[in-house]
């Protein structure tokens, strides 16, 4: 990425019009799109972004707590449409070129998640919970939404990579579900009356946590000590755990609006919540590896921008602009060795997927092996 794309020849785009031919006679998997990219200065800061998909078509990443990046930093997954429907594809992050993963009707994009060890992709495509091998692009179905239940928001892989969890609803309740990802049968974590939604494992821990009614609950994975959490008054925007899995760091929302937005750290084992930092109005965030360092997107109509916030001084910095309709839909994340910043944005049109360098600005961060 740190060059401008060359210009497709001729030879090039009648390869890759044949090769798509061929694909398609045996299927659209393993479809290749050549890169896309295009870099511009930022008009406010003159850094460089990198577009990495072209508006013209839809492209889409994870939901922020779903690993999208590979641990080496050199690959990503995301959704797109410029095959037509909505599916998951590869973008090599040294040359851009892109490869189709599946062919899946009602592909739920928010739900592509990589297993730990990055040789699978898990997704929900309408009812139906799969696992794709990211080396035959073989998949299978791993649960099918029971009868009479409907699937809710959010889909998971714990860090040992056992499990996926999700949630089902119905009139009068919703239940948290567990499926194994290899041999074994799904079962019912706990059930309630309410709406649950987007469960999170937490790391080397046999528990998660999970919203419901506007706040964070947890329980242990045999459905004890199921409690709401006592965080901060206000609205909890997007909620993760650290790497390490000590603490949850979420995004407070006070209940008197002309507050700011902060970053708070709630720890489960102490159950105290403390501040980490204010922010100019995040409506997303994200931490990288140690939590030494936040990227956020700005709420600020005045001022739409993707800020770096360093964590011991509580300082930011702007990156640059998203201009995104939906500053919460930005949803800006580091790569696991915390040198790039990704994001996307509609500022161009249809949903984009934007790249920036923070190496001169972040230590590199450490990825140990699964």
């Amino acid at each position: 990425m740190g060059h401008r794309a060359r210009p497709i020849s001729r030879r090039a785009l009648l390869f890759s019009a044949g090769a798509g031919a061929l694909a398609g006679a045996e299927g659209n998997k393993g479809r290749n799109f050549p890169s896309e990219w295009r870099r511009y200065a930022d008009p406010v800061t003159e850094v460089d972004v990198y577009r990495l998909t072209d508006p013209a078509h839809r492209a889409l990443l994870p939901a922020y707590y779903n690993r999208a990046i590979a641990r080496s930093s050199g690959w990503l997954v995301f959704s797109s449409d410029v095959g037509g429907a909505l599916q998951a594809y590869r973008m090599d992050l040294k040359n851009g070129e892109t490869r189709q993963l599946t062919d899946a009707e009602d592909l739920d994009a928010a739900t592509l998640t990589l297993t730990p060890d990055n040789r699978d992709l898990c997704f929900f495509a309408g009812r139906s919970l799969r696992l794709l091998s990211l080396a035959t692009l073989r998949e299978r179905e791993i649960y099918r939404i029971a009868e009479g239940w409907e699937r809710g928001p959010g889909l998971s892989v714990g860090a040992d990579g056992t499990h996926a969890t999700f949630v089902e609803t119905r009139e009068g309740g919703s239940r948290l579900r567990m499926a194994p990802l290899a041999a074994g049968a799904v079962r019912t974590v706990i059930e309630a009356p309410a709406g649950m939604s987007h469960p999170l494992h937490r790391p080397g821990r046999a528990q998660l946590f999970y919203r419901r009614g506007g706040g964070l609950w947890m329980t242990n994975l045999d459905g004890r000590e199921n409690h709401q959490l006592k965080l901060a008054p206000g609205g909890v925007a997007c909620a993760n755990w650290s790497h390490d899995g000590r603490a949850i760091l979420y995004l407070n929302l006070p209940e008197d609006t002309h507050q700011l937005h902060a970053i708070r750290e709630f720890s489960p084992d102490t159950a105290t919540d403390k501040l980490v930092s204010k922010t100019s109005q995040f409506s997303s965030f994200a931490a990288n590896r140690d939590t030494s360092v936040f990227v956020g997107a700005s709420a600020n109509k005045a001022s739409p921008t993707v800020l770096l916030l360093l964590r011991i001084t509580q300082r930011e910095m702007t990156l640059c602009e998203h201009k995104a309709a939906d500053p919460a839909a930005v949803a800006p994340t580091f790569s696991p060795d915390s040198q790039r910043i990704y994001f996307q944005s509609d500022r161009d049109g249809n949903p984009a997927i934007y790249s920036v360098h923070v190496d001169r600005l972040v230590e590199k961060t450490d990825v140990e092996a699964p």
